[in-house]
């Protein structure tokens, strides 16, 4: 494979992919209504973020957004947090979603593990939500209610989001494989009235039983009245066994559905879902999003940057407990096909995937840069074994993606396609930095902030600089941010979680590079939450599990996601006396964080430490480790004065030193 280095030019549009872009129909739009005539897309953006009022209602006109009520001012406040958006609108997500799917091509392309394609018409997908929408109605489902699900990426997850939603009622979602405690951490504080689960998952060629977890479930949420199981590893018998529990096929089967689904007329900052972010200490943070920002901003991420039209078909790899599920979903407010995968990424091999695209014909593949990476590690080629002439464009996020991945993805995949590499993060259920059809794409790059997002690099000081690495910020308020966190009355927790650091500024917690021509480079999280292929995760969640072992007395573990490659997660513990590390109390660990929580954050390695270095507060020391083992100096990023125990920094300078000796040491010898 040829080497390449960051900031190579990789990819340019041509004429004809300029010409047919989104982003050119909707400049010369924006040129005819109003007059706005721009000569780049450099231009373009920073209109859309010096004129944020005007730019989010042209999205609004141009889209023909579906309300019963037109708004009556679109920023009546602009300030952040609490921007009040589109005052007095009603609309509903769901109704948006079915208003732009047609007859003539199929809504939804599903495949699970070792089985085959299933084809899900708009007539179906229409038929099934309503027949679920009454089905919860009668379960006394209302607005503002909250419905759960414990479910994989499956059909039913979507139906129940649309039904969800087209009662003004709100969605959550976290995937099986999480363990019953991760999902308690989450739904309990959101009180949910009806949970939709499964009594099982497949999993890289395995069953998993999940019917004790369902139960524990039930036994754990007081507010919950009604579970609705989908069998997928069973004939779904045991569901008898389960209070109030009813089988999915014969809640939809004794449904009275009216002749049409109707839609709740909501505001447009209803409440839609909750996801969950999670911080460094305490419960996951429960992020309520509107009906109304995801609208216009998936419809302006996925129309715009991503350039899919009707007829497109957009495949993206996740989980029901990943934002980038909700934001597949919203690939039907395009008009056209999403195709949805349930099981591993990697069975029965890497090929899997690939051979799913060529089989349904995705135009846009979606996936993680760790699985580019596994792909290129493993020295697959897909474009040997698949047609895949088809993909015009692929999306990369979760995780920085490095050169030598682009590399691998046009030698590899298709030459012609559009790479883009693609930041956001749950926070706003969306990218806000990405692809550009009608600009270059650079080895290591991003290609630009999206329209209407103001997204700088700030210093220390908070002063933007270029071609400097800093702190991601968003200056000006976008319709998607959170509308609050649950239970957060004053909305403390928020303030706290976004805007501490720089006042009236959205800070993110992302290292970020910008380049004098708008492009960027991502270098991970500059907080300590730990995000494995693009599930966020609270380090005190792991804490509590690792540290409910007897032999544990106390825990650290950094996240050390590094550009060019996958993160690598060291845990390090504090042994009770007498305890040893043996590799069978390290695979008690491993097995409790997995079981507990989820497999995607088991560590990499398990190191044992005399002790954990801490504040004069108390508070662990995890983001000045992190720097450390990434190559900081102690002395740049720890003040032995406001430590409780200054010496216990310095065994994670000689282990970072050791890990840079080795590293060295297998670049030598390759």
């Amino acid at each position: 494979m040829r080497e390449i280095v960051e900031g190579s030019l990789l990819w340019r549009p041509t004429a004809a992919v300029v010409a047919n872009a989104n982003l050119t129909h909707y400049m010369k739009w924006l040129a005819g209504r109003y007059g706005l005539k721009f000569d780049s897309y450099r231009e373009l953006w920073q209109w859309s973020v010096d004129d944020v009022a005007h730019f989010w209602q042209s999205l609004w006109d141009y889209f023909a957004v579906k309300a019963s009520r037109p708004p009556t001012a679109i920023l009546a406040e602009k300030r952040m947090p609490g921007a009040q958006w589109f005052t007095d609108a009603r609309l509903n997500y769901a109704e948006n979603i079915f208003a732009r799917l047609t007859a003539d091509q199929p809504a939804v392309l599903y495949q699970a593990e070792d089985q085959p394609i299933q084809e899900i018409g708009r007539p179906e997908l229409y038929d099934q939500t309503n027949a679920l929408a009454q089905a919860l109605k009668a379960m006394g489902v209302q607005k503002g209610d909250r419905v759960v699900a414990f479910l994989p990426n499956i059909p039913e997850a979507i139906v129940g989001l649309l039904a969800t939603a087209s009662l003004g009622a709100i969605w959550s979602s976290c995937s099986p494989d999480f363990g019953s405690r991760s999902v308690l951490d989450r739904f309990s504080q959101i009180e949910p009235k009806v949970l939709l689960a499964v009594d099982g998952y497949r999993y890289n060629g395995k069953d998993f039983d999940r019917l004790a977890v369902v139960q524990e479930l039930q036994a754990a949420l007081p507010t919950l009245q009604k579970t609705i199981l989908v069998p997928l590893v069973s004939d779904g018998s045991a569901a008898t066994d389960l209070p109030h529990t009813i089988l999915w096929q014969d809640a939809l089967a004794q449904a009275n559905p009216s002749p049409t689904l109707t839609f709740e007329q909501l505001p447009f900052d209803h409440p839609l879902w909750v996801l969950y972010s999670s911080g460094t200490t305490g419960l996951p943070k429960p992020i309520v999003h509107g009906h109304g920002g995801i609208i216009l901003e998936h419809l302006k991420e996925l129309v715009l940057h991503m350039d899919l039209k009707p007829a497109d078909r957009f495949f993206w790899y996740t989980s029901t407990g990943w934002m980038m599920w909700n934001y597949l979903v919203g690939g039907l407010l395009t008009g056209g096909t999403i195709v949805v995968y349930n099981g591993s990424p990697g069975y029965p091999d890497l090929y899997g995937l690939w051979k799913l695209a060529a089989a349904t014909g995705v135009t846009y593949f979606g996936t993680s840069a760790a699985f580019i990476h596994a792909c290129l590690k493993e020295h697959i080629e897909p474009s040997e074994h698949f047609d895949l002439s088809r993909i015009r464009a692929l999306g990369s996020t979760g995780s920085p993606l490095s050169p030598a991945g682009f590399a691998w993805v046009y030698d590899h995949v298709n030459p012609d396609l559009a790479l883009e590499s693609f930041s956001g993060g749950t926070d706003l259920c969306t990218g806000f930095i990405g692809g550009v059809r009608t600009e270059p794409i650079y080895a290591g790059e991003l290609q630009s902030p999206s329209l209407g997002a103001s997204v700088q690099a700030f210093d220390e000081d908070g002063r933007a600089v270029i071609n400097e690495v800093g702190e991601l910020v968003i200056t000006e308020p976008m319709p998607s941010m959170p509308l609050y966190f649950w239970n957060d009355p004053d909305g403390r927790r928020y303030q706290e979680s976004y805007f501490s650091v720089y006042p009236g500024v959205w800070r993110h917690g992302d290292w970020i590079k910008i380049n004098e021509r708008g492009g960027c480079v991502i270098y991970g999280r500059s907080d300590s939450t730990i995000n494995r292929q693009g599930v966020r995760m609270g380090t005190s969640e792991i804490y509590q599990a690792v540290e409910s072992i007897p032999e544990i007395a106390d825990s650290l573990v950094i996240d050390l996601e590094a550009l060019g490659g996958e993160s690598f997660m060291p845990l390090f513990v504090v042994l009770r006396k007498g305890a040893q590390l043996d590799d069978a109390l390290k695979q008690r660990i491993k097995q409790k964080i997995r079981q507990d929580l989820s497999p995607r954050h088991v560590p990499d390695d398990v190191i044992a430490v005399q002790e954990i270095p801490y504040t004069l507060s108390g508070k662990k020391m995890e983001v000045p480790v992190r720097k450390i083992l990434l190559g900081r100096a102690v002395e740049q990023v720890a003040n032995p004065g406001a430590m409780r125990n200054p010496a216990a920094i310095q065994f994670f300078a000689k282990y970072a030193a050791e890990r840079r000796h080795m590293d060295d040491a297998q670049r030598t010898r390759s």
